[in-house]
């Protein structure tokens, strides 16, 4: 065979050389394979190892002048590694056949076979064998294979030490993250370290107070060696506006501090300028951040230090109006708003100016007397982030009550941005006076509020009130108060002066009116205003002490004179069935002001001024309360007395009847007791007995002496006719006093006492028939139509009264204390529940509200119905009648 690879190729015929020659391509390249990897791998575990140990800092903890050696010593291993790959001998095509035939097996060396030259070619039968064979030989060129690499590095490694390198190489890789190229070229930095330098950088912002944010730590350098490279770009900071960069540096000269954008140097902690950059050595900083902007610093030997701040700016608040302005139970004004901003609201005010239409009953060149304070709006909380709040303001006492005016909220936040709401106009609550010359004294005191050049025309008013005294039914003092007045009017001049007689005007008007209590009351209140604005400004101890002695002792005249007025009115006979009897009404006594005054005193001297600010406003809504509850008890009248007298008469009228419908059943049930025994002993002759009809009744009168001294249905009938008389008698009362109208109380009170009037005359003439079971039901109609007369009436003199269960609800003293409310009472007002229910009432129902006694009477109703019905067992018929007994003893 010859060593010529293209001959032998070509010696395999056109149709079969190609795949010999592909085969033999495949089995060069696995032979090459097998001796190329052992030594790569040599390399590669040498090349991975210095990588891995490379990423895991191995340059940086060397000495500088070690690093050199390294680098040698590893790149001769590198060149060791390499040299044997470099003197791999290529495979020829004969080390390719014998793969082929060892891969293929079978025997007969196929590959090297078609790779064979015939020796003598002179022969035509060897040629034609030869031939023969290589056809044969041809003819599985198919199935030749090389089979696998097998470079046997088990046998060359046989302890797997190549995979320490992969092992160690992906950790690294990780774990140096974005310093992989710089920890690799440290091996290169063969360059003597600078001298080392004890420093210390700190940087911290502090945002402003307000808003409630801890302070900043900015990341900074702190190392007694260089440190290492870092990126260039620095973290976005986003603060609020208004805060403090402190730069401190210690140990570095020469230091560059750059602010760019918003960053400027803050003012002094006194305000008395910026503060200079210090020297070297310990160096303080103080930077305001007014916007976006940049603060740099260098000459740390390492690379600067950038900080990028993003400044929040703070937003101005908001408030609105959940509601329109409008007058509570008090006759204040009521104003109900909400409030947001970002950091909190701090103060808020509402703002108010006349109305156009009340600007419109001033004249040309006008010079008003009285202006409309700003009044300010308490806080839910003391700064509120989000919520909603209330507040009431007492404008009965100004000039301008009555008015149309325009009021507009604002807040306020520690920035001192400013937010406003929409303007509401509104009419000031004012106050209404019963009697003529109070109302004519206060339209005058506005005409003068309005415009002090209306003087004379007020003045005229005021002659004219006093020029004839006994018309207007004035006493002595009134007069002369009015004529002071008008002295005091005419001789005025200055604004001061007017205003002041504006003021004696209002006290006039209001003494006229309420007599003595109102000067008290006044105090009271001025003094509970003094002590709620000492507490909202954080007053000190010793004032805040003073104003509660103050409003102590102005509280303790005010209940002395409400004592002595109350007192009075009962001699009077004045009201004293509405202080007996309205349930609706909690007492408060001085004991309890005094001791929520105390509470107040403390917690606003502890500190708490929220609870105490929270606690002053509920006491003075209860002085208010009294003021109200006078005043609608003055308001009450005749009427009210009169209502409740009826209620007297009906309550007596239910009571009896009661009784006689009670009366009505034991005769009946007597009656059926007799009829039942005369039937059992003469059982022929039911049909001669009782002669008025089939039905057993006795005649009219039959029966009226009873052993037991039950009276008859004769008598019974005529109680039956007086109280139906009475009944009329009062509807015809009600009509005459008008107490029924067009209310739902009163129709439903009409119609309640027309239908128990019907039933009654229905019941009288059962009685007359001598109808037991037909005058109980009847009467049980009555007493039900009774009721609902009596609720009805009872709810028709709420509505007269004009809620006054709820204008009293925050105290009145001299009433009763310690109600639930109207639930504990029924209309006739006697207490359904406790002591005083088992006291005061005839209807042995316990603990029983309206309905419960609905019930409860349905129920004896149907045991009265089954008992008179005669043909239920006798077993059933003594066991309802020994029930109804036992509920009659109870």
């Amino acid at each position: 065979m010859s060593d010529g690879t293209n001959s032998e190729r070509q010696a395999a015929g056109p149709g079969h050389g190609p795949a010999l020659g592909h085969t033999i391509d495949r089995a060069r390249l696995v032979i090459l394979w097998e001796r190329i990897w052992p030594r790569l791998v040599l390399f590669l575990g040498i090349f991975g190892g210095v990588l891995a140990v490379s990423w895991l800092g191995f340059w940086q903890v060397v000495p500088y002048w070690a690093r050199f050696g390294g680098v040698v010593f590893v790149l001769g291993l590198l060149v060791l590694a390499a040299w044997p790959l470099l003197t791999i001998r290529r495979p020829t095509d004969q080390d390719a056949l014998r793969r082929v035939d060892r891969a293929t097996g079978g025997g007969h060396r196929p590959a090297s076979a078609l790779a064979d030259e015939l020796a003598t070619r002179d022969d035509p039968f060897a040629r034609a064998l030869w031939e023969e064979h290589r056809a044969r030989v041809l003819a599985a060129t198919g199935r030749l294979k090389t089979g696998i690499p097998m470079p046997r590095m088990a046998n060359l490694d046989r302890y797997a030490i190549r995979s320490l390198a992969l092992l160690l190489i992906v950790p690294a890789y990780f774990l140096a993250g974005d310093e992989r190229m710089a920890r690799l070229m440290t091996a290169f930095d063969w360059r003597a370290p600078p001298a080392p330098i004890t420093y210390r950088v700190d940087a911290w912002v502090t945002p402003p107070t307000y808003t409630g944010r801890p302070p900043l730590i900015l990341p900074t350098r702190r190392s007694t060696e260089p440190a290492a490279p870092r990126e260039a770009v620095p973290d976005i900071f986003k603060v609020p506006a208004g805060s403090i960069v402190t730069l401190r540096v210690t140990g570095l000269a020469n230091v560059d501090i750059h602010a760019d954008g918003g960053v400027a140097p803050a003012p002094a902690p006194d305000g008395k300028g910026a503060v200079p950059t210090p020297p070297a050595g310990l160096a303080e900083t103080r930077w305001l951040i007014a916007k976006d902007g940049q603060l740099t610093l260098r000459g740390t030997g390492a690379e600067p230090l950038d900080w990028r701040f993003e400044a929040l700016i703070d937003q101005a608040p908001t408030i609105a109006f959940e509601r329109d302005p409008q007058s509570d139970q008090r006759n204040q004004l009521l104003l109900s708003y909400k409030l947001e901003d970002d950091y909190g609201v701090t103060e808020a005010e509402a703002r108010f100016q006349l109305a156009p239409s009340a600007t419109a009953l001033q004249r040309p060149g006008a010079r008003p007397l009285a202006e409309l304070p700003p009044i300010p709006l308490a806080l839910p909380q003391a700064r509120t982030r989000h919520g909603s709040g209330q507040t009431t303001r007492d404008f009965v006492g100004h000039p301008f009550a009555g008015l149309q005016v325009a009021v507009t909220l604002h807040a306020k936040d520690d920035a001192g941005n400013e937010g406003r709401s929409d303007t509401v106009v509104t009419a000031l609550p004012q106050r209404t006076f019963a009697k003529p010359v109070p109302r004519a004294l206060v339209e005058q005191r506005r005409i003068l509020a309005l415009d002090a050049n209306a003087r004379p025309r007020v003045a005229r008013a005021l002659e004219a009130l006093t020029t004839a005294p006994d018309v207007f039914g004035m006493e002595t003092s009134v007069y002369l108060g009015l004529r002071t007045a008008y002295f005091r009017l005419a001789r005025a001049s200055s604004d001061a002066q007017l205003t002041e007689v504006m003021d004696y005007l209002w006290d006039i008007a209001v003494r006229i009116e309420d007599g003595d209590v109102s000067e008290a009351e006044r105090a009271v209140q001025a003094a509970a205003e003094r002590l709620r604005q000492a507490i909202e400004r954080g007053a000190s101890d010793e004032e805040i002490r003073r104003l509660s002695q103050d409003l102590r002792q102005a509280m303790d005249r005010l209940m002395r004179e409400l004592t002595e007025q109350a007192l009075r009115n009962r001699q009077d006979g004045q009201n004293q069935q509405q202080a007996q009897r309205d349930p609706n009404t909690r007492t408060v006594r001085p004991q309890d002001l005094r001791d929520m005054l105390n509470r107040i005193e403390n917690l606003a001297r502890n500190g708490a001024r929220d609870q105490a600010q929270r606690l002053m406003q509920e006491l003075q809504q209860m002085l208010q309360g009294l003021q109200a509850g006078r005043q609608q008890q003055q308001q009450q009248g005749d009427g009210t007395e009169q209502g409740e007298n009826a209620l007297d008469q009906l309550s007596d009228m239910i009571r009896r009847q009661q009784q006689l419908r009670d009366q009505t059943f034991r005769r009946g049930q007597e009656q059926r007791r007799a009829q039942r025994g005369q039937q059992q002993q003469r059982p022929n002759q039911r049909g001669q007995q009782g002669q008025p009809g089939q039905d057993g009744q006795p005649q009219p009168g039959q029966g009226d002496q009873q052993g037991d001294g039950t009276p008859g249905f004769s008598e019974l009938g005529e109680n039956q006719r007086q109280l139906r008389e009475l009944l009329d008698q009062l509807r015809d009362q009600l009509g005459q006093q008008g107490d029924q109208g067009d209310s739902p109380g009163g129709r439903e009170a009409e119609q309640g006492l027309g239908n128990a009037g019907r039933a009654m005359r229905e019941a009288e003439g059962a009685l007359g028939r001598g109808d037991g079971q037909g005058a109980t039901d009847a009467q049980g109609r009555a007493l039900r139509s009774l009721q609902q007369g009596a609720q009805g009436l009872a709810q028709q003199m709420q509505e007269g009264q004009g809620q006054q269960g709820q204008g009293n609800q925050q105290g009145q003293p001299g009433n009763r204390s310690g109600q639930a409310g109207s639930q504990d009472y029924d209309p006739l007002g006697r207490p359904t529940r406790g002591r005083e229910a088992n006291e005061n009432s005839n209807v042995r129902i316990p603990n029983a509200g309206e309905g419960a006694a609905q019930r409860a009477q349905r129920v004896l109703e149907e045991l009265r119905r089954r008992l008179s019905d005669p043909d239920r067992p006798q077993l059933e018929m003594d066991y309802i009648e020994r029930l109804l007994r036992g509920l009659q003893i109870q």
